[in-house]
């Protein structure tokens, strides 16, 4: 099973911006789709964005597009969310995820983070 490590959460005002990444100390992510999920309290985790292994295509959620992009670093074997003019309702624990095929559902992803905080709040 693959181990997976967020970074990057915190604390940010609403129009902010946080760049979250994930890595994998032991395997090779780009051998894997890797996914963004986050879930707020008292909802269902959904999915944020993807991205494939085999050809680098991207997916996000309609209420991310064009405020974040997801992308690797191969060389230091990481994915990343960059994630621009956040709004409070981005507030979640945001968890990234490996699995097959590039999907914005959690069953499609077999390993997961533990997960980081971001909160956008002014």
């Amino acid at each position: 099973q693959v181990q997976l490590v967020e970074s990057g959460g915190g604390l940010v005002q609403p129009g902010g911006s946080l760049r979250l990444s994930c890595a994998a100390s032991e395997f090779t992510l780009d051998y894997y789709a890797i996914g963004w999920f986050r879930q707020a309290p008292g909802k269902e985790r959904e999915g944020v964005s993807c991205i494939d292994s085999s050809d680098g295509s991207t997916y996000y959620a309609d209420s991310v597009k064009g405020r974040f992009t997801i992308s690797r670093d191969n060389a230091k074997n990481t994915v990343s969310l960059q994630m621009n003019s956040l709004k409070p309702g981005d507030t979640a624990v945001y968890y990234c995820a490996a699995g097959l095929i590039a999907t914005m559902r959690p069953e499609d992803f077999g390993s997961w983070g533990q997960g980081t905080q971001v909160t956008v709040s002014s």
